[in-house]
């Protein structure tokens, strides 16, 4: 079974996608309908500070009646960031997303961010896996 490094290193789309504190909602909705992704850290120099999601965005700002332009990110991230380790298995990893209710999950390696895991990269690893198994299994029935 895989873990979140080996995950990491086989996405499609690689890269870690981050806002400032400081950056307004309206940049961040930007950012990541250019990048086409769900979540952005919220990160200054390489410290990381939280987390945005889209269920941030609708709960805390729409449903609020906060504007997008002159919200600050910072005012509604989320500051408890749940996050996994590079030695953390796939199991391990979807445990932790269910278990927290949560979408995406950071990977750090000591204090530092190595990339961001989101839950369709985990079904597509278990659907990977169990392919590979039942394949191994047809050809260990058929010789």
């Amino acid at each position: 079974m895989k873990n979140a490094k080996q995950l990491l290193q086989d996405k499609l789309r690689p890269g870690i996608f981050s806002v400032p504190p400081d950056a307004t909602v309206f940049q961040a909705l930007q950012l990541m309908a250019e990048k086409d992704i769900g979540a952005l850290l919220v990160m200054e120099n390489e410290t990381l500070l939280g987390i945005f999601s889209e269920r941030d965005y609708a709960r805390k700002v729409v449903l609020q009646g906060k504007t997008s332009a002159a919200t600050p990110i910072r005012d509604i991230m989320t500051a408890k960031v749940v996050f996994a380790r590079p030695s953390s298995s796939i199991d391990e990893c979807m445990a932790l997303m269910s278990e927290r209710r949560i979408r995406h999950l950071p990977v750090m390696d000591s204090n530092v961010v190595v990339g961001v895991l989101s839950i369709t990269d985990l079904v597509r690893a278990q659907i990977a896996e169990q392919q590979f198994v039942i394949e191994q299994l047809e050809h260990y029935i058929h010789g």
